[in-house]
């Protein structure tokens, strides 16, 4: 937030952002990403930011959308945002509906074609390639590019790498790359 935002703010010529959550489980990222992008748009009006979230499993995606959450997963929140965006239920914290209506869940198997047209600015898949073959991999990290604006953003998880030369994709810090202009 402190760096991507402020450069999408400036070359970003068209005020909108278009983030994926690709594999996104149960939702957290998603709606993380949501809170993120209004808290730091609040103080700059006129953007719109769309984001989509992809799972294989359905079960997963139900909860997503759901956007019901144990109240311990909150605990890395900031405070002022438990209590903006969250209440208290039986089962747990029900996350709001201003943020919940702002992500769309749908179901994706990461190893088919993308059916998406629009580029992405930014694309998350945070600790999902650990489980395919380097030759899957591989292959995904080139779709995701693809799917990328030029000077859009990759996010992968710590215990995940891509080669830095092979990819197209600039190494920025420990699992963020970009793609070039």
């Amino acid at each position: 937030k402190d760096v991507i935002l402020p450069a999408q703010e400036k070359t970003n010529r068209s005020r909108s952002l278009h983030v994926w959550s690709a594999g996104c489980s149960t939702g957290e990222e998603a709606y993380t990403a949501v809170m993120v992008m209004k808290e730091y748009f609040a103080l700059c009006p006129g953007w719109d930011y769309r984001t989509l979230a992809t799972d294989l499993s359905t079960r997963a995606l139900q909860s997503a959308a759901r956007g019901v959450y144990p109240e311990e997963s909150l605990a890395g929140l900031p405070p002022q945002w438990r209590h903006r965006y969250f209440r208290r239920q039986s089962g747990g914290c029900a996350l709001s509906d201003e943020i919940r209506r702002e992500v769309i869940f749908r179901q994706l198997n990461l190893m088919e074609p993308f059916p998406f047209h629009t580029p992405f600015d930014l694309i998350f898949c945070r600790n999902v390639m650990i489980y395919f073959s380097q030759e899957a991999r591989d292959s995904l990290v080139a779709r995701f590019r693809d799917a990328l604006k030029p000077g859009g953003y990759l996010f992968i998880g710590h215990s995940e790498t891509i080669p830095h030369n092979a990819t197209g994709l600039r190494y920025i810090e420990p699992s963020i790359y970009q793609k070039g202009p």
